[in-house]
């Protein structure tokens, strides 16, 4: 998917995820992307590596930087410790119409995640992406398998919230069948 496609998929998911209450700093661009590419099957190959707080792109921070630096997004600092939130300038309405026929085929994917991630935090956005690549890397193991995989990878995460964070992701895999087929 070319550039300016992928800046009006990351334009309208971060409109979303703020509409829903979303934090929306990076990590929470970062995790839901990873869904809407790994489990809507939204065609913006990131390459995604696991990382200190789950999986992480480093070509997306790389897109991000780049789309502040063509004024399509923005920072919005915040009163420390917290990090700043990622908003869309007037630019970002001027990409998205340029692409108004992609965002329109992907934006029930996206409200779908939108949905889902909106109000989540950065921790449990974490187990749930951390869950997610689990997943993705070995399908055919069981709940409690791919929980211990979860704290293996991550032992700050309790085993509990491993086998929760991997059955919420069945789930919404189950859901994501009849939204993209």
């Amino acid at each position: 998917m070319e550039r300016l496609k992928k800046a009006a998929i990351i334009t309208r998911l971060i409109e979303m995820l703020r509409q829903r209450g979303s934090w929306c700093g990076e990590t929470h661009i970062q995790k839901a992307m990873l869904f809407l590419q790994d489990m809507l099957h939204v065609p913006t190959d990131w390459d995604y590596v696991l990382y200190r707080h789950g999986p992480f792109s480093f070509d997306l921070r790389d897109e991000l930087t780049a789309l502040r630096g063509d004024e399509i997004i923005k920072l919005e600092p915040q009163h420390p410790p917290y990090g700043p939130k990622v908003g869309v300038t007037e630019r970002a309405s001027y990409v998205q119409g340029l692409f108004e026929k992609t965002v329109r085929e992907y934006e029930p994917r996206i409200a779908f995640v939108a949905d889902w991630l909106g109000a989540k935090g950065v921790t449990e956005l974490e187990r749930l992406a951390t869950a997610s690549w689990v997943t993705k890397e070995s399908p055919s193991m069981s709940v409690a398998e791919r929980g211990q995989a979860v704290t293996k990878l991550k032992p700050h995460i309790d085993r509990a919230e491993a086998d929760l964070a991997v059955d919420a992701v069945d789930k919404m895999a189950d859901k994501v069948r009849s939204l993209v087929h």
